[in-house]
């Protein structure tokens, strides 16, 4: 093999060097996404190289030698830099690998047409020369593709903290410094956010085993929750945390209420900030919304909490030391009772307060008679010095009522017998079963 390519290695020269025109004329025309990236001068010398380095690994193989594949992999590496799909960079090498195989047999027959059988054999070493450089080229596109796309998640994630917590990250910083924007406008331009429109941010409980709750999504995207991937819900982009989960919300024309439906195939609990219109807005939409997420304890099970529709807890989950002084001033006493006393008289007033004031309904949830309920209110006022036909106490009550919830969400350690007020229990603790047949 190495002595037919001496023998014919001045017009195999001329041959691949017309090869090199043909196949990146065809290039240019057919592929786009050549025809975006490079000019023909630059194509048709990296084309040319390549069948050059293909027929010096052929001569390589015949003397036992490794073939060189350094350029094939910077190649690779480089491409995937680029950005131009793998199946653009692997067509033009097959049809290279063709081409170079045409040119030399065309140049043996020019030569000697009885040498062609000597010529044949190396089919397969040049075949397998081809397929090494394909391999080469291929391993390091992908190599550089998925650091590339590390480095492109980390970009991302950086850009929607400086949003998420209204700091100045690196990349944002970058950006403003080019133009009269701040960090946060810099950062939402960035991720493709408009500068004014409806945001709002979700705040998902941390998972307890750690897994991320939301499916990832690619890089620099953005997917409804669940991954439904429905083009008429609203854009969410999502940042994991060790902490939990954060999602940027792009409403839209979409109600806040639309949140629910987005997050409710997710199966967990979640705080909801409200609607701002400006990118420089959404770390204090972020900031509520882990805040409507503290309103909803983990006994409520999986629900979304809107903070709009929370506002009196999040007052309390706002303030930590006052929650604790309303919670000794209001109910004090009743804190200090017994806890199987303790338990009957605030799962009392927390069903009471759910039912919005009805003593029959009450009872119905607690499954006992609404004389029951009433005598146990009656004691709550006499403990506590509060009078339930009095709003103004009534809402102290329901206050220290949310403060004595979310203490115990944030301290099970040392939780106080205080069960779901929706429960169904006994004063003792037992489960009765309704009155009421099953259907």
């Amino acid at each position: 093999m190495e002595r037919i390519i001496e023998e014919i290695r001045e017009d195999l020269s001329r041959r691949i060097a017309v090869a090199a025109d043909r196949l990146t004329d065809r290039t240019l025309a057919e592929d786009p996404a050549y025809a975006a990236l490079l000019g023909r001068a630059e194509l048709r010398e990296r084309i040319h190289h390549a069948l050059r380095q293909a027929v010096e690994g052929l001569l390589r193989s015949s003397r036992g030698l490794p073939v060189e594949l350094a350029d094939a992999r910077a190649v690779g590496a480089l491409r995937a830099e680029q950005g131009l799909p793998l199946t653009s960079l692997l067509r033009t090498y097959r049809r290279g690998g063709r081409l170079l195989w045409q040119s030399l047999t065309e140049a043996v027959t020019a030569h000697d047409r009885a040498a062609l059988p000597r010529l044949l054999p190396g089919a397969t070493a040049l075949w397998d020369v081809l397929d090494q450089m394909t391999d080469a080229v291929t391993e390091s596109y992908r190599r550089a593709e998925a650091a590339r796309g590390d480095r492109d998640r980390e970009h991302r994630a950086a850009l929607l903290d400086v949003l998420l917590d209204g700091g100045v990250g690196p990349s944002a910083a970058a950006a403003a410094a080019a133009g009269e924007v701040s960090a946060a406008e810099a950062a939402a331009a960035r991720l493709g956010l408009p500068e004014r429109g409806r945001f709002t941010v979700v705040v998902l409980a941390a998972d307890a085993s750690g897994a991320p709750v939301v499916p990832v999504v690619p890089a620099g995207t953005g997917a409804p929750a669940g991954g439904t991937g429905a083009a008429s819900a609203p854009r969410v982009l999502w940042r994991i945390r060790a902490d939990g989960e954060i999602g940027l919300v792009e409403l839209g024309h979409h109600p806040l209420e639309s949140v629910r439906e987005l997050l409710a195939p997710l199966g967990v609990r979640a705080g909801v900030g409200p609607v701002v219109a400006a990118p420089a807005d959404v770390a204090r939409a972020h900031r509520l919304a882990a805040l409507a997420l503290r309103t909803s304890p983990e006994s409520e099970g999986p629900r979304t909490a809107l903070l709009d529709e929370r506002l009196p807890a999040a007052l309390v989950a706002a303030e930590a030391e006052l929650a604790g002084r309303l919670r000794q001033v209001v109910l004090g006493p009743v804190l200090a009772l017994p806890a199987q006393d303790r338990r009957t008289l605030l799962t009392t007033l927390g069903t009471w307060l759910a039912c919005q004031g009805s003593t029959t309904d009450a009872a119905q949830r607690l499954y006992c008679h609404r004389n029951t309920v009433s005598n146990r209110l009656r004691r709550l006022e006499q403990l506590t010095g509060r009078s339930l036909s009095d709003p103004r106490q009534v809402v102290e009550l329901a206050l220290a009522h949310a403060a004595v919830l979310q203490r115990v969400e944030a301290e099970p350690a040392t939780r106080p017998a205080v069960p779901d007020p929706r429960a169904s229990r006994t004063p003792g603790g037992t489960a009765r079963r309704s009155p009421r047949r099953r259907a």
